[in-house]
């Protein structure tokens, strides 16, 4: 029962898309009757998405303790993070190489972006807009993430000058939360109804594209799940590293399994890494923090994500630039997903901003990332213990991680 109700959302909606499944596949393209619930459910997910990205990330930005910095620990462990976020996203990539995503039906046909201008030019545009309004569109959500950043570094820097100010971000936060908690209860109903839609418009072809995506995660995710991390536990402390590694790991792999969250696996590996060997004045900085922002699972996911939006819409997912621009955003939505509840569907937005798709990849985007949650999960909430054993493995002074 304790399962059940850790993974309510996630069977509603599950419901939903199966509900929506029948329906598009017995009625055909007759079911276009019932896209605009659908539509509607989106809007409503698209207007939510800015108040909701603005208060999170500036309200957490703004509340930290800018008098208890942690130097060399915090140096490293962002280090140690972005360095196995890239590296699950760059051999994600190379197995969507090896096995291609194929979509036999392309949804909308999409016209590539001219390049218009230098590549600075194209940075600016990228990273930043003209007028202030711009901000407000999903469209522009990366100058948007930048903004609320800068917006919080100011609240943090202001002191007691900023003290309403940051209590206004910490209640702003809180609503949003409460507003977008009330949206996904609807989510079943909306994405059920977008996704018959799409059946019963395009046809089964899409359940090929679907299974083709969820065998990569699962398969590449469990084999990085065991090889990945135990190289990772060989850099941090050779053979011996490895078996600490794993002897301690299976509890918190079970707690992620059954509570479906990382947060409440940190007590778990709280514990575990201390049995690792990890002292507690990294392993109490590392394992919080990394529930937040350090999610391998997610970087996996972002990649597949990608892959079969591209390929649904009709564009090669095989060029420098966009590979390049994928791993940089993979970084940016393992972080935010971790801040803000359902950021998952906020981390979706902003690769459909960045490339530009139209509101019809929402709905693959967030399948996917519904159906990959319980992998994700055990690779997101684990890889904090991995991480913390490299960090003590890499701070000066600090033996190797073993026990």
């Amino acid at each position: 029962m304790e399962f059940i109700k850790n993974y309510r959302g996630i069977l509603w909606l599950l419901g939903g898309i199966i509900a929506g499944t029948i329906a598009g596949l017995v009625l055909g393209k007759q079911v276009a009757i019932i896209k605009p619930i659908g539509d509607i459910f989106l809007n409503l997910l698209f207007t939510t998405v800015i108040p909701l990205v603005f208060f999170a990330i500036a309200s957490a930005i703004a509340h930290i303790d800018a008098s208890h910095r942690l130097g060399k620990v915090l140096g490293v462990m962002s280090l140690v993070f972005l360095s196995t976020l890239l590296i699950a996203a760059f051999f994600t990539i190379v197995a969507v190489w090896i096995f291609p995503i194929h979509q036999q039906v392309t949804l909308v046909h999409m016209e590539e972006l001219a390049n218009t201008g230098t590549f600075g030019d194209q940075l600016t545009r990228l990273l930043t807009v003209s007028e202030f309004y711009e901000l407000l569109s999903r469209r522009n959500m990366l100058p948007f993430i930048i903004f609320s950043v800068l917006t919080g570094m100011a609240a943090m820097r202001a002191g007691e000058r900023g003290a309403s100010f940051r209590r206004f971000l910490h209640s702003g936060n809180e609503v949003m939360k409460d507003i977008l908690g009330l949206l996904m209860k609807v989510a079943p109903v909306g994405l059920g109804a977008y996704f018959a839609y799409q059946v019963g418009t395009v046809g089964p072809e899409l359940f090929g594209t679907y299974a083709h995506s969820l065998g990569i995660y699962y398969g590449f995710g469990t084999v990085y799940f065991i090889v990945g991390f135990s190289f990772y536990a060989f850099v941090a402390g050779g053979f011996r590293g490895i078996q600490t590694f794993w002897k301690n790991n299976i509890i918190p792999t079970l707690t992620a399994v059954g509570t479906g969250s990382s947060i409440a696996t940190i007590p778990a590996n709280l514990e575990a890494v201390h049995r690792m060997g990890v002292p507690p004045s990294i392993g109490n900085v590392v394992v919080p923090l990394g529930a937040t922002l350090h999610k391998d699972g997610s970087s996996i996911s972002s990649i597949i994500k990608m892959a079969v939006v591209f390929s649904m819409f009709g564009k090669g997912f095989d060029n420098v630039e966009t590979i390049v621009m994928a791993l940089g955003i993979t970084v940016i939505v393992s972080i935010v997903e971790g801040g803000i509840p359902n950021g998952g569907y906020i981390g979706e937005l902003l690769v459909m901003s960045v490339y530009k798709f139209p509101p019809e990849a929402l709905p693959p985007l967030m399948v996917i990332g519904t159906l990959v949650d319980p992998l994700a999960t055990i690779l997101n909430a684990t890889g904090d213990n991995v991480a913390a054993m490299l960090v003590t493995r890499f701070l000066p002074k600090r033996a190797a991680a073993t026990s």
